[in-house]
């Protein structure tokens, strides 16, 4: 059975911060003090995410959730708005029938995102184009727009 010696206790306790030496001049009164550690000797910094880090975050939770990404009234507007250029009088529109619209719109969206990114992939580029958007509208033909 093994000892314990004095460096196995150092290990295990907790880290004493040192007090600053005596050689600097005390901080004037008159400037503001920053948020600080513990230890007062720095500002903390904002936590940051490496770039993409938090995008993908972003793309997990969209991913995992079944709610609509699009708010409903401004859709709804969208929605009268382009009734109102077929038709010059004022129709009513139920709340499941909006929504169902919705649905179907967002769907059709996501779908057409996908099969853009996968033509951006294969031209070896991450960053979706708008010729990406076009090409992918083009493969799936006329009864799919």
């Amino acid at each position: 059975m093994r000892h314990k010696t004095s460096a196995h206790k150092r290990k295990l306790s907790t880290p004493r911060h040192r007090s600053p030496p005596a050689s600097l001049p005390p901080p004037a009164a008159s400037r503001t003090r920053r948020h600080s550690g513990p230890s007062g000797s720095s500002p903390r910094k904002k936590h940051r995410f490496r770039p993409g880090t938090r995008a993908l975050m972003e793309i997990r939770k969209y991913q995992k959730s079944t709610g609509l990404l699009l708010r409903k009234a401004p859709f709804s507007r969208l929605v009268r708005e382009v009734c109102q250029t077929f038709s010059r009088e004022h129709m009513m529109w139920q709340g499941y029938a909006l929504m169902a619209l919705q649905e179907a719109a967002e769907a059709f969206m996501v779908r057409l995102f996908s099969d853009a990114n996968l033509c951006a992939i294969h031209a070896k580029r991450v960053t979706l184009f708008p010729r990406d958007i076009q090409l992918a509208r083009r493969i799936r033909g006329v009864e799919h727009m």
